[in-house]
Formats: structure tokens, sequence, C-alpha cells
């Protein structure tokens, strides 16, 4: 046992791309009400039933060059983009975090990837993804630290509530929404993961990377309209993962 726990760096880094695969498919199917597990993937164009040298992470999209093996439509580099990213966040997560605690970190980063994919796409962040996030949290820090838990359920608290007031104060001064709750439970479960003290932090970094991601949208796009509503938790999930790892794990 103890010899697997050494290389379990090399077990995360074989999990992640078909972790990512299957956030892939979390991501697509979840904001639709489809079935996650129970249902067999399909071509999206010829909708046939994909087998298992179709469903090898990365090496499948490469060897049949992005295209269906039945009807040779091309497939797109959404599959490989989200494999790669969960590979690049299971190796983030060992460079940052020590021992058997990436494992910890990885679970959260994909989680994250996976709210950033469907925020992006759908303008909501999932109950299923974003409350679970809370007691997790809750739980790594009791197992580390049960001293420090007071803090971070303090944190869990002080992020949702901090979002609601915003919300509330820009509904009366504009008369309308200006966030959703789900980036108040979002925010919620950031402050069970880095306590109250890290939740300024998180706020200053998305606030940062949302005007950045404006400002270069707009430079890029200028003659295209910009969406009235801005999706926020890629940015506060990206606050999140690049807080001060070791107040995460």
């Amino acid at each position: 046992m103890a010899e697997v726990a050494a290389y379990h760096w090399v077990f995360l880094l074989l999990a992640a791309p078909c972790v990512g695969s299957f956030l892939g498919l979390v991501a697509a199917r979840l904001p639709e009400g489809r079935a996650i597990v129970r249902s067999r993937s399909r071509c999206p164009h010829c909708e046939a039933v994909l087998g298992w040298r179709d469903l090898v992470p990365i090496l499948s999209w490469l060897v049949q060059r992005g295209a269906c093996r039945t009807c040779g439509h091309g497939l797109s580099w959404r599959y490989p983009a989200i494999e790669l990213a969960a590979l690049g966040v299971a190796v983030w997560s060992l460079a940052v975090t020590p021992g058997i605690l990436a494992w910890a970190s990885a679970a959260l980063g994909w989680s994250l990837l996976t709210l950033a994919m469907i925020d992006v796409r759908h303008l909501i962040l999932p109950d299923e993804i974003t409350l679970p996030l809370i007691p997790a949290g809750l739980a790594v820090t009791w197992a580390l630290d049960p001293d420090r838990l007071p803090q971070h359920a303090a944190g869990a608290v002080a992020g949702f509530l901090f979002v609601v007031i915003l919300r509330w104060a820009y509904s009366r001064v504009r008369g309308r929404e200006g966030i959703g709750l789900g980036d108040a439970k979002l925010l919620a479960a950031a402050g069970a993961w880095v306590s109250w003290q890290g939740l300024s932090g998180i706020v200053l970094l998305a606030a940062a990377m949302a005007l950045a991601g404006h400002v270069i949208w707009s430079a890029l796009f200028q003659r295209r309209e910009l969406t009235k509503e801005i999706p926020f938790g890629p940015y506060l999930a990206g606050g999140l993962w690049l807080t001060d790892r070791k107040s995460v794990v």
C-alpha cells in the first residue's frame, strides 16, 4: 500500500484525461437535463454509437483527425481541449500540492473547470456541482486541521452573503439583477475551501480577470455586439484556483 501511495502521481496523471472526457460529457448533458451515465455516447451528427476506439482520451481525436469514424463529419476541438485541460489541472496540482492531497486539489480544479464550461455556454452554475463543493471543502479542512473548521464555515457563509447583498444592492439601484445566485453558491464553496480570509483575494482576482477579458474581447471583436450577460462564474472559478494553494489544501 505504501508503494502504491508513493506512485499516486502516476495514477493521477493517467486518470486525468479520462476524467476530462467525463467532464465534457457532464458539461454537455447536465444543462440540458439529459442522462449522463445511462446513455451511450454518440456522434452528434450521424447519431452512430461510439465504440471504445472512439473514446480513448486525446488519442482517438488525433488518430481520427478530429472526424467521426462513421460519417467523417468533423468533431469539435472542445473534446480534446477539455481532456488536456483536465491533465493540466492534475499537473498543476501535483506541482503545488504535497503528496496525496494533490487528488483533492485536482478534484476541486476539475469541478471548477466543469462549472466554467457550463457557465460560458449556458449562463448557469448547476447546484449539482456547486453545492457539493461546500461540504467537500469543509471535509478537507477537518481532515487537515480541525481547528480551522470554524473559519472555513464562516467563509462559506460570508461568501454566500456577500453576493446576495451585492445582488440586492444592484437590483435596488439598477432595477434588474446583476449577478446570479449560482455565483453566490460558488463563492460560498470558495469560502469553504480557503476560509473567510481568502475571499477578498478571490473576488479581486475574479474582478481583474473579468475586466481584462472584457477589454480583450472588445479589442478583438469591435464590430460584434457584446452580450449583456457576462458569465462571472469562470472568473470566480479562476480566482479560487489561483488562490494560495496552502489555503486550499
